[in-house]
């Protein structure tokens, strides 16, 4: 079960090798929710966990502890250190001889020009994490992993303690089950920088009208204080409940959880097949059946909507043509429906060039102009010129990939980061030549509503 692996340190100047042991036990196991996983790893591996579910709903990981992580602060090559960091990992373990696969869970921040703020100072600009204890429910089968990685030699007695540990978290999870939570209680709501992102607004709008950038999307926060200190396992089982038909996840940093409950999916790989999505242009739901009806047409119909859509339809097909043999693109959007608000959304898919890998379609994608505008160089550039804050982890790809190179990354939006009695929420929208601060501004308010609701606090309208 061991084998061996001559790996560099990941810090670039010490240049010594050494060797690494990667051991893997798989078991399948029967009736057990995956939220009872996560929570029976509270006491043991608080600030260590993750949690993934797609938005099919038929393929949800968990990870308890942290066999392997792969960390970066690079700027353009963040994305090929975890991916040649991965492949090494990979290369001396034996997953091929059992029935479920390892699978690396992490995040990219937003943008790593941006300088570092309070709340993102734990994050490294790429975070990715093996499990110490991985499980994954895939349609009707349910298996759950553990792994050991030592660069000293793996002893019969390490992996009698690591099993003993598998046991008793299933033993958790299985008779405790999951728990009841009650909603939280929000003791004050504050909209950090307001007068700085209106402002910003009409900064950015000027410059679109100069020819600067066709479209640039403008972010903001809002903070969060609760009466009393919030579990990460209570933050996951209020977003569990209230947004079932969006990719959920979270991932936990020492004290600080980010999660979120996305739309939108930035890149599956399977089998060598991509998939993508394109989702830009935004409206709330109806009341009714009728006036969501109404709503959604006249999205439809909306050219500056329209307009935002086609820079992300034509940004990502573009992505598709370079990345795959071939690839289909709907001449329409369609609409996305989820519980707060709804999209316009056209669907992309291709078959990968050979050697093509899900983190160069990541890296290739992102920001895709849903979330960083167009052009992508100059809109970045006022992004870090004019928003009134850092993004971190929001707005960057978050996702998965296994053993053989399959995968799926979301964009991390619907989000909000944690921190104890505090939380951070953001959201975002596409600034075009005839864009009002505004309406803007009523824009991010519905697309807070989701996480807001989670962590128990209303807008004045709600």
């Amino acid at each position: 079960m061991n084998r061996k692996l001559s790996t560099t340190n990941d810090d670039p100047s010490k240049k010594d090798q050494s060797t690494v042991h990667f051991f893997i036990d798989t078991i399948e196991v029967e009736r057990l929710s995956a939220l009872a996983f996560f929570e029976a790893g509270e006491d043991a591996f608080d600030g260590k966990r993750f949690f993934w579910q797609n938005r099919e709903k038929n393929f949800t990981l968990v990870g308890l502890g942290h066999a392997y992580t792969i960390e970066s602060n690079e700027d353009e090559s963040r994305y090929e250190t975890v991916e040649q960091q991965w492949k090494a990992l990979i290369a001396v373990s034996n997953y091929k001889d059992y029935p479920q696969q390892p699978i690396l869970f992490g995040s990219y921040t937003f943008d790593p020009k941006k300088a570092v703020s309070n709340e993102w100072s734990h994050f490294s600009h790429a975070y990715f994490a093996l499990a110490t204890h991985q499980l994954v429910i895939r349609n009707e089968k349910m298996y759950v992993n553990s792994h050991i990685v030592s660069r000293e030699a793996i002893t019969v007695e390490d992996i009698k303690r690591c099993n003993a540990e598998r046991d008793e978290l299933l033993h958790k999870a299985q008779v405790r089950g999951s728990k009841s939570y009650a909603k939280l209680h929000v003791t004050s709501m504050m909209e950090p920088y307001k007068e700085e992102y209106l402002q910003s607004i009409t900064q950015v709008t000027d410059k679109i009208k100069e020819g600067v950038a066709e479209k640039v999307v403008i972010a903001r926060s809002l903070a969060l204080e609760f009466s009393a200190e919030v579990t990460a396992s209570n933050v996951l089982a209020q977003v569990y409940a209230e947004q079932p038909e969006s990719y959920l996840f979270a991932l936990e940093k020492e004290q600080n959880l980010f999660f979120g409950a996305s739309p939108e999916r930035l890149v599956l790989v399977k089998d060598n097949k991509a998939y993508s999505s394109c989702i830009a242009g935004s409206i709330k739901r109806g009341a009714t059946k009728e006036m969501d009806d109404q709503l959604g047409q006249s999205l439809l119909n909306d050219a500056k909507n329209l307009q935002e859509h086609q820079y992300v339809v034509e940004m990502i097909s573009q992505s598709f043509k370079e990345n795959c043999i071939n690839y289909t693109v709907p001449t329409a959007p369609q609409l996305l429906r989820i519980r707060d608000i709804q999209h316009l959304y056209t669907p992309v898919e291709g078959d990968l060039n050979e050697g093509a890998t899900i983190l160069q379609m990541v890296a290739n994608l992102h920001p895709t102009p849903a979330l960083g505008g167009s052009p992508r160089g100059k809109a970045m550039d006022m992004i870090r010129d004019y928003e009134p804050m850092n993004r971190g982890l929001y707005a960057g790809p978050i996702g998965w990939m296994n053993a053989e190179g399959d995968g799926e990354f979301a964009v991390a939006i619907r989000s909000a980061l944690l921190q104890q009695k505090k939380a951070f929420l953001y959201a975002g929208g596409g600034i075009v030549a005839d864009s009002e601060a505004m309406s803007e501004y009523d824009e991010t308010l519905v697309k807070f509503r989701p996480m807001l609701r989670a962590l128990g606090g209303q807008l004045n309208d709600d």
